[in-house]
């Protein structure tokens, strides 16, 4: 019976609402490999559904046909002469599939590696290279010389598990590496995060205490699989409790499945708000939600009024980052504050303002907790120093215990929840001849969080040639929405651009007119 949506006071939130049930805790307690969890709930529930797939067909799978199959396809993966340690790459939309290769990987004592689909042929390749991955699991075509290349579909993942030979054992050690998440370095090289089995376990046991994922909780996972908020946030939750998961890759017929699968969980991301926004019956598909989660993206204040306003659903959001793995505070269990504000460290994470001497004073946010990673591939640099502190990069003050962002560190655009570095793209424009500068910013965007903004000096270039090789060189995401085509950029004493004024020239009535020379300016297609 599905419940009748209201709002929930403040007041009604509690850190220990629901409570972490002893099985969750004895769950944890005999768990060294992620995968582990999928046995526990194998053992404790086998009957119950696991994993629904509503479209294009419904599937299902128990929890005792996903432990087969995780154990099968691990020991098949095996018979291909891999060993403990050995990167495995996965790239593809969400699906039953991508849960059971992942977990299978972490199973055999592989390492995972998720990737973007709409990742660029080149960005595939310098992240199968960097990672030293011998196998790459693909939904679609992807022929990358000197790489093996399996299917990750149903009948892929069948011709996979037909080659067991046996049940494979991996080291039981939470220190052992699980996955390698990718982001672009601030030069524009490949950046992959290390994450530990230890940090993935340890951020699903710091949401324990918050019960909102139980057994009986209906999970959306509609946030990518392959991004760490919906690989830990949702799926490392959803293990945990033994709850059920509704995979979803599409805002396609996303209210009717909500309504007809029950869900009860809803995890997303700003621009998913944005998106549900524009539905008509929104209220009344969304009577059977008991919590709304934001996370991945800033959340502006304006569209979590909105959605509360339309449904009467209060939206909590979080703050994390990839190498937090990516939970580190949480508006749960409290008052929401207003612009900023992003709630109370999770338990088990501490957090620290520069160098703690004024927390109210805004400067850099450090991080310390088991959920850290253990520093960027292959050698662990940049990681949390001697004595456990990360930092984050962003910008942020507390005030009686509950954080608030206030900017960040770098120069790091977020749309879509997906970190895009300046550098990156800029590297990726020079490289289209006649280029002679290039500066690119994020502008806030309602849709996607924000958008990238390209400003472009040189001779002979069109917009055209900067839009056609970027579509061949970036994931969609990374692309320019605007291409600007100036005479010349603003440059300091120094000669370093002044990004500010490309920031408040955006901002300008008419931004053509203020762009003199710029007679090629235009759009480079926006998400």
């Amino acid at each position: 019976m599905l419940c009748k949506t209201r709002p929930v006071r403040d007041e009604e939130r509690s850190v220990t609402e629901g409570g972490p049930s002893p099985a969750q805790h004895d769950a944890l307690a005999s768990v060294f490999n992620v995968s582990d969890l999928i046995t526990y709930q194998a053992n404790v529930r086998p009957g119950a559904v696991a994993l629904v797939q509503p479209v294009p067909s419904r599937r299902t799978l128990t929890w005792s046909q996903l432990e087969t199959r995780v154990s099968a396809v691990a020991s098949g993966l095996a018979a291909y002469g891999l060993v403990a340690g050995h990167r495995v790459a996965l790239r593809a939309p969400n699906s039953i599939e991508f849960v059971i290769a992942y977990f299978a990987a972490l199973r055999a004592g592989f390492v995972a590696v998720p990737m973007n689909p709409e990742s660029s042929e080149p960005e595939l390749q310098t992240m199968l290279a960097d990672s030293g991955a011998r196998v790459l699991l693909s939904a679609g075509r992807a022929d990358v010389p000197g790489i093996r290349t399996l299917s990750l579909t149903e009948q892929g993942l069948t011709r996979i598990a037909a080659g067991a030979t046996g049940p494979v054992l991996s080291p039981p050690d939470r220190e052992s590496l699980a996955v390698l998440l990718y982001t672009a370095g601030t030069s524009g090289d490949p950046k992959a995060a290390m994450l530990s089995h230890r940090a993935l376990l340890s951020h699903v046991e710091h949401l324990l205490p918050y019960g909102v994922v139980t057994e009986q909780t209906v999970v959306l996972a509609l946030l990518p699989l392959f991004h760490v908020f919906g690989l830990n946030a949702v799926l490392g939750s959803w293990a945990l409790a033994g709850a059920t998961l509704v995979i979803e890759d599409g805002m396609d017929d996303l209210l009717s499945i909500i309504v007809e699968e029950r869900v009860t969980f809803l995890p997303v991301a700003p621009a998913v708000i944005y998106r549900l926004l524009q539905q008509e019956d929104l209220t009344g598909s969304l009577v059977g939600i008991a919590t709304v989660v934001s996370g991945a993206a800033p959340l502006p204040s304006a569209l979590g009024a909105a959605l509360t306003e339309r449904t009467g659903l209060r939206v909590d959001q979080g703050y994390g980052l990839t190498e937090a793995a990516p939970g580190v505070t949480v508006t749960l269990g409290g008052a929401i504050l207003g612009p900023g504000h992003v709630g109370r460290a999770l338990p088990g994470v501490d957090l620290r303002i520069g160098d703690g001497s004024d927390q109210s004073e805004p400067a850099e946010i450090w991080i310390r907790g088991d959920n850290l990673f253990s520093g960027y591939w292959p050698d662990g640099r940049d990681g949390p120093d001697r004595d456990g502190w990360f930092a984050s990069g962003d910008i942020g003050y507390l005030s009686h215990g509950e954080l608030f962002l206030v900017d960040r560190a770098r120069e790091l655009i977020i749309v879509n929840g997906f970190n895009v570095y300046p550098a990156e793209v800029e590297n990726a424009i020079r490289e289209v001849p006649g280029v002679d500068a290039v500066a690119v910013i994020g502008r806030a965007y309602q849709r996607t969080g924000e958008q990238v903004v390209a400003f472009v000096a040189g001779t002979g270039v069109t917009e055209q040639q900067i839009v056609e090789h970027c579509a061949w060189r970036l994931a969609r995401f990374k692309r320019p929405a605007e291409v600007h085509l100036v005479a010349e950029l603003p440059r300091g004493a120094t000669g370093k651009v002044k990004k500010g004024e490309l920031r408040q020239l955006m901002s300008a009535p008419d931004l053509h007119d203020d762009l003199k020379g710029d007679e090629g300016a235009g759009h480079g297609g926006e998400r």
